[in-house]
């Protein structure tokens, strides 16, 4: 990954973690958490791509995973958010824009099951059955609907942000020096002709008035 595309996804995952962890897990509500860790992923990847996608969203559940209060195995969050930072960064279109808001909120809506299915699923392997007590499809349920009043709030923010970040003044500043000065081009295609024109006349001139002086020179002497 690319420094400026560190620099803001570590930054954008700390808050997100944070204000998930502070906030949004002490308002005790029904069902599911609300994720926002799940949609700053989200965002970054529809931006970055799957590779970028899978290893923010790996970056970012090992993080939950060993962040306080949290209460299972480490890793478990981890491997969820890296298989949904991939799936979502599959759909980045090819011009790096999404046109319509439809697409990412078909992916927010797909994310929440499957993070919460994984995550189940997961938790099923290694033993946790947590999610039973509190059944799964009151979770599915609330996670997609926290995670939809959300999403219009924070996706397209982290989208716009990531955009901004990842066009490097750096390179813009390279690429510029490396292609050709419009400016040299311009004068010598325009102002170097004519330039070189005014000193040919110039010089032609002179040559004229040498030959007249050399004829005057040679009519006296000959008178």
């Amino acid at each position: 990954m690319r420094v400026n595309r560190i620099l803001l996804s570590v930054p954008l995952v700390v808050v997100a973690l944070v204000i998930q962890v502070s906030v949004l897990a002490r308002l005790h509500l029904p069902g599911a958490v609300p994720d926002l860790l799940l949609l700053t992923v989200l965002g970054l990847a529809m931006v970055y791509g799957h590779v970028g996608g899978a290893l923010i969203g790996f970056g970012a559940g090992l993080l939950a995973d060993l962040a306080p209060p949290a209460d299972h195995a480490a890793g478990r969050y981890a491997l969820v958010l890296c298989v949904i930072g991939y799936l979502a960064g599959l759909v980045k279109p090819e011009t790096g824009q999404i046109k319509s808001a439809t697409g990412p909120m078909v992916v927010v809506v797909g994310a929440a099951i499957g993070s919460t299915l994984l995550y189940a699923g997961v938790g099923a392997l290694v033993g946790d059955t947590a999610a039973r007590h509190v059944g799964l499809t009151g979770l599915l349920f609330t996670a997609v609907l926290y995670d939809l009043l959300l999403a219009p709030f924070v996706v397209p923010a982290v989208m716009f942000l990531a955009r901004r970040a990842d066009n490097d003044p750096l390179a813009e500043t390279n690429s510029a020096a490396n292609s050709p000065d419009i400016s040299s081009g311009w004068l010598s295609s325009g102002t170097g002709l004519r330039i070189g024109g005014q000193r040919g006349g110039l010089k032609l001139k002179a040559a004229r008035s040498r030959a007249t002086r050399a004829g005057r020179i040679k009519g006296v002497k000959r008178l």
